[in-house]
């Protein structure tokens, strides 16, 4: 069964962000760093991810600032092609069709309307000559336009942007290569070669990794393999040119560069310390050490205020020109350094495998981000090569994440191995694991594997190692004066015939442990250790076992050195199916009953996918990864997918993430999937002055909850409260002549208070009191003048006649509901005829 268009192999989060030189924008706000296939914008300040520039078909190669717009940015890929960005937005602006594969970009101010581009040469069809052209580009309306005008500046350059810089505001171009040193004068059209020896009598190494040049004058610094900064002057005339020696890195200077305004020049080397040296005086020299890993690029803004250094452990930092550290954005790590499998963590659902020497990361695949670095080892690390040092080599976890186990090694001078088992518990109060049991030499040499028991009673451990045993490690728990405290010790040893075991694991049960002696699978029972049943498969040696889950919890899958895949029956202790397949890595699904099988054929990698129960895969697809894979792994779904192909439904609840030949982290993707998060990211609308952050992700969710919960409220008083159109009041004072008006201070007053709405509850509540405040006040008036009355009545006779009077007296109720009636405001009637 063929692969459908609709799943492909992609890059997904985790590519190194320090292949190329990070690049400031003009204001300093954001980062751009090219990762794989795509450019990545961080907030220089927050370290948030902002925007991610996707629309190339190879690797992002070199990013540049357009000269002319400082909001849009150059990129050039293997694909070969260039696109224009406006990064703020997020945008493809254009493309243009180069052809060849780009494998850096220039530009200069001085020439506006061309970038210069690094290409392989045309007649040399190995593709390890390479050119720099100058690339004219065409102003056509279209968004994908061919550029095909060209012309070569410098032939046989290095392909490296480091090897290259402007000189002069672009007056000039300096490129390095090997030990030759050539400046390409665009005025003149002339170019001249400086070269040095390989050698000399000292021993130094006189190549050249890495040149810059200085913005204003006629210097250039060029860094060497032996640590030497060589300053070269005069250099426009071929016989008469200069340089200066400078030296304090004692191994090569990797990256190099000048300061906007030439005051300062930096340099990093495999010493991860930047060196500042004071342009000018360059005996005098800051540094900032221990940055953790070698310096391999080295940016800085335009304005000179903060410097960016890529290190070798994709890492960016962002310093101050203080030499003060600002931001860390840290990668996912990967590398010849990884030793352990790739696993998930079952509590945050992150990507678990080496990081820092002596570390595991733990690397969320859905931010794509680094939430944080474990210390396995708890020693510091040397960099330099020739040392014996500890290294992580295994890690596993327990099902529900609160225990972790480890296995670092170190290799002895007698050609023994130092070996330590470590247990960490995961502590809630702290949010991490905790070392809890050290067990030192737990194998008389190597352990070949390792696995966690699941729905045990107690948990288990079983190890396997190079001295022909594999044993059981149980928790136990003691009570001393400090409380009830948990380590972990040997329960059972076991071993078969003298073999050497290789693999091991337990059923998704916990009930059944499987370990392999050689071409012998045997079958145990957990707890009382009883060797339950054997089988045996030549020829060659088990490479790797796996039980089936869910559905197919009846089979044992295993494979061979010698090409075989074998499913047995572990009710009938048959073999079930069998299949001649050379399968490097076999990964389980712990979400379904599907497994995926990575087999090498004919210098790559194919895949197939299939269900323990039948030998037809459900999907299978050919050289998914140039070279070998080695690692791989299920993470589960945020959200499951609803995918109604039969061949991609496989993907549904989990994704199949591999590490390929070149330690590329690869996933394969669902285009409907693709669509769905290219529509949901075009609903997040980022403010160009306001970097998007967690806090405010949050305040944005609370504010919008808000909002949804004051909607009906306002549609209420909306309904209730009709203000009123064309007012009077309002046209005569857009109508009336300045010069008649009254003064603006009294006018501003009377308008604000009338575009000013209460809630009507309040302002009801309001009126009504002061209704009764003022009806108290009317009433003790009254009372006073009744009082008066009385007083006079009492002094003379009192006349009687009401008949005389025509009209009935009214009651105090009665006269305090005619007042409230006359104060009463009428005007929106007046207002509602105006209508």
């Amino acid at each position: 069964m063929e692969a459908p268009a609709e799943i492909r192999v992609v890059r997904c989060g985790g590519s190194r962000i320090t292949f190329r030189k990070a690049v400031f924008t003009l204001d300093s706000k954001f980062l751009l760093c090219p990762s794989g296939d795509a450019i990545k914008v961080f907030s220089s300040s927050t370290e948030e991810c902002v925007h991610v520039l996707q629309g190339h078909a190879n690797l992002v190669t070199g990013i540049v600032l357009n000269p002319s717009n400082h909001l849009q940015v150059y990129s050039c890929s293997l694909d070969g092609t260039v696109k224009l960005w406006d990064f703020t937005d997020g945008i493809l602006i254009k493309t243009y069709v180069v052809g060849p594969s780009i494998f850096s970009i220039h530009v200069s101010k001085k020439h506006d309307g061309v970038v210069f581009l690094v290409v392989p040469m045309a007649s040399n069809k190995s593709q390890e000559v390479y050119q720099l052209v100058a690339l004219h580009l065409p102003r056509s309306p279209g968004q994908e336009v061919e550029a095909k005008e060209m012309s070569a500046v410098i032939c046989d350059i290095s392909p490296l942007p480091r090897a290259i810089s402007f000189g002069r505001e672009g007056e000039y171009i300096a490129s390095a290569k090997g030990v030759q040193l050539s400046v390409y004068f665009f005025r003149k059209q002339k170019e001249y070669r400086f070269s040095l020896k390989a050698t000399d009598k000292k021993g130094a190494k006189n190549s050249f990794p890495c040149v810059s040049c200085h913005p204003e004058d006629d210097c250039i610094a060029t860094g060497h393999a032996d640590g030497k900064i060589r300053l070269w002057r005069n250099f426009n005339q071929k016989k008469e040119y200069t340089y200066s020696t400078e030296q304090w890195h004692h191994s090569a200077v990797a990256a190099l560069t000048f300061s906007p305004q030439g005051t300062k020049l930096l340099s990093g080397g495999t010493e991860s310390v930047l060196v500042q040296w004071h342009y000018g005086a360059v005996t005098k020299k800051d540094f900032l050490p221990r940055l953790g890993s070698a310096i391999e690029h080295i940016s800085v803004s335009p304005d000179g205020a903060l410097y960016c250094t890529s290190h070798r452990d994709n890492k960016v930092i962002v310093i101050q020109s203080s030499l003060k550290v600002s931001a860390i954005i840290q990668g996912l790590v990967t590398g010849d350094d990884v030793q352990t499998e790739l696993l998930i963590d079952p509590r945050t659902k992150a990507l678990v495998l080496n990081g820092k020497p002596g570390h595991l990361q733990f690397y969320s695949l859905h931010r794509d981000k680094q939430l944080y670095n474990l210390d396995i080892v708890q020693q510091e690390y040397i960099h330099e090569s020739g040392l014996r040092q500890y290294g992580v080599m295994q890690a596993a976890f327990d099902s529900d994440g609160a225990w972790l186990a480890t296995v670092e090694e170190r290799a002895e001078e007698d050609g023994g191995v130092d070996v330590s088992l470590k247990l960490w518990a995961f502590s809630d109060a702290a949010h991490s694991f905790q070392l809890n049991t050290t067990i030192y030499m737990p194998h008389e040499g190597h352990i070949c594997s390792m696995c966690f028991r699941d729905g045990g009673e107690t948990t288990t451990l079983v190890t396997t190692g190079r001295d022909g045993h594999f044993k059981a490690w149980v928790l136990a728990e003691d009570t001393d004066t400090q409380g009830i405290s948990s380590h972990w010790s040997c329960e059972f040893v076991g071993d078969y015939h003298l073999l050497t075991p290789s693999a091991c694991c337990f059923s998704a049960d916990g009930s059944l442990l499987a370990v392999s002696f050689r071409e012998v699978v045997t079958v145990w029972r957990p707890g009382t250790w009883e060797l339950l049943a054997t089988f045996s498969q030549p020829p060659g040696d088990i490479r790797d076992l796996c039980f089936g889950r869910l559905g197919c919890s009846k089979f044992l899958l295993g494979t061979t050195t010698e090409g075989v895949l074998c499913c047995w029956n572990l009710l009938t202790c048959s073999v079930e199916w069998s299949t001649a397949l050379d399968v490097i890595l076999l990964q389980s699904d712990p979400l379904s009953d599907n497994m995926a099988a990575f087999s090498a054929a004919a210098g790559s990698t194919d895949l197939f996918v299939f269900k323990p129960s039948e030998p037809r895969p459900l999907y299978s697809q050919k050289a998914v990864s140039s070279g070998v894979v080695r690692r791989a792994v299920f993470a589960p779904h945020q959200e499951a997918l609803q995918s109604c192909e039969e061949s991609a439904q496989w993907l549904n609840r989990s994704r199949l993430y591999f590490l390929s030949d070149n330690m590329d982290l690869m996933t394969f993707s669902i285009k409907s999937e693709e669509d769905r998060i290219l529509a949901s990211s075009k609903q997040l609308v980022v403010d160009d002055s306001v970097a998007l952050t967690p806090f405010c992700l949050l305040l944005g969710k609370h504010r919008q909850a808000q909002r949804n919960e004051q909607d009906p409220l306002c549609e209420q008083v909306a309904a209730r409260t009709q203000l009123p159109q064309r007012s009077t009041a309002v046209r005569e004072l857009l109508h009336t002549p300045a010069h008649v008006l009254p003064p603006a201070s009294h006018l501003c007053t009377m308008f604000v208070n009338s575009l000013l709405v209460s809630k009507p509850g309040v302002r009801g509540a309001q009126e009504s009191e002061e209704e009764d405040m003022e009806s108290e006040k009317e009433e003790e008036m009254g009372e006073s003048e009744e009082e008066m009355e009385s007083r006079d009545a009492a002094g003379r006779p009192a006349i009687q006649n009401e008949a005389a009077d025509g009209t009935a007296s009214l009651s105090k109720g009665q006269e305090r509901e005619l007042r409230q009636i006359r104060k009463a405001d009428f005007s929106w009637v007046s207002a509602a005829l105006d209508c």
